[in-house]
């Protein structure tokens, strides 16, 4: 069958037999009123230790309250400064914010779209915060992610990973979820594990980060009814813990998929003015986004062409942090070689997700070829 138009992304393509499952699942949950907190909830927490080797798992909400959550548990306070990259998504600063900090945005490698070591010590120096949040864009690691965390550990620094796009991404053979002071990750529906709704979870080998963590996710409560923090409520509910559940027994085939697909257009669009970037050698990324990087003069005519041939695509992100308008009025510092604006006006996603096929890929190809050539 001919290929005509190809989606960004979509998230009706399941395994035989899984929407089966979910509505099966989704009956006994009503029947046993399981609808907060019971076993889907300890069987996703456990799962994912044993995938990530992270000792606890904290689920909760959505992936903005677990960067929330982390920077509470680890002692972020009103005035503490904390470090964000300035190429990420609005969440990572708006957490910040939310949890009384004061962030300072810190421009990235133009090259691998990431902090590296020499700006993140310029930044330590100059700003000295409590704490600083990593962020794990596209799926990859920072190639510097181990130098970073050993330059903040000797410093002081407290270093949350923001892992909302990187489930499943490792480094030196490592889940970079398991191997942080405290990292997090969102289960919003497009990420490669994906809920049908929002939620979120946080993952430490510090139990008594765990221990926190646990509190403020269940406004603050030591029991039922005693309350020794200020929390607010963000539980993950069972319904979302049980298609994660399901989810997670094809997570390996879903990736794999997705890799195919970078792996396609790096193989397919070579030696064209546009260039398909991976992550490092020591990364094991997962496949959440297709990047390509095209020269901004470029890049609006290949929009159009890609929107005339019904391939879909995105520009994410399309704005540096400290460019943002919400930014100005709680921006403390910032570091701005310009790297983050120049990264938002040339990067490209192509379509990438689970399942795309190889007649896909093709036309996706085909159309940006067509229009280079």
């Amino acid at each position: 069958m001919s290929v005509e138009q190809v989606p960004f992304i979509t998230l009706n393509r399941f395994e035989e037999g899984f929407k089966e499952k979910i509505l099966n699942g989704v009956t006994e949950l009503v029947d046993k009123t399981q609808f907060v907190g019971g076993p889907q909830v300890a069987k996703l927490e456990e799962t994912l230790s044993q995938k990530c080797g992270a000792k606890h798992v904290v689920g909760c909400g959505n992936g903005t309250d677990a960067i929330q959550l982390a920077l509470r548990a680890v002692g972020v306070e009103r005035n503490d400064v904390v470090l964000i990259p300035d190429m990420t998504f609005w969440a990572t600063f708006e957490a910040v914010v939310n949890a009384g900090g004061n962030p300072v945005t810190v421009d990235v490698n133009k090259a691998t779209c990431h902090w590296d070591i020499t700006t993140f010590k310029q930044a330590v120096d100059q700003f000295k915060p409590k704490a600083a949040i990593l962020v794990h864009l596209y799926g990859w690691a920072c190639q510097d992610t181990l130098a970073i965390r050993a330059y903040a550990k000797e410093n002081g620094v407290l270093l949350i990973e923001d892992g909302a796009q990187s489930f499943g991404t490792k480094i030196n053979n490592e889940p970079i979820l398991g191997t942080a002071l405290m990292a997090t990750t969102s289960f919003y529906p497009a990420k490669v594990l994906g809920a049908s709704g929002d939620a979120g979870a946080i993952f430490t080998n510090d139990e008594s980060l765990a221990k926190t963590a646990r509190f403020l996710v269940n406004h603050g409560r030591t029991n039922h009814y005693s309350h020794g923090l200020v929390g607010w409520n963000s539980r993950i509910g069972s319904y979302e813990c049980l298609f994660l559940n399901h989810s997670l027994e094809h997570i390996d085939d879903r990736l794999a998929s997705r890799m195919n697909a970078v792996s396609y257009y790096k193989e397919y669009l070579k030696d064209l003015p546009i260039k398909v970037v991976i992550s490092a050698d020591q990364v094991e990324e997962n496949g959440y986004c297709a990047v390509a990087m095209v020269d901004p003069d470029l890049r609006g005519g290949l929009i159009e062409t890609l929107k005339a041939a019904k391939v879909g695509f995105g520009t994410i992100y399309p704005g540096a942090m400290s460019l943002q308008s919400g930014a100005a009025k709680y921006l403390h510092g910032k570091i701005q070689n310009g790297n983050a604006d120049y990264i938002a006006k040339a990067v490209l996603n192509l379509p990438c997700f689970s399942y795309i096929t190889e007649e896909e890929l093709a036309y996706v190809v085909a159309t940006v070829k067509k229009h280079f050539i």
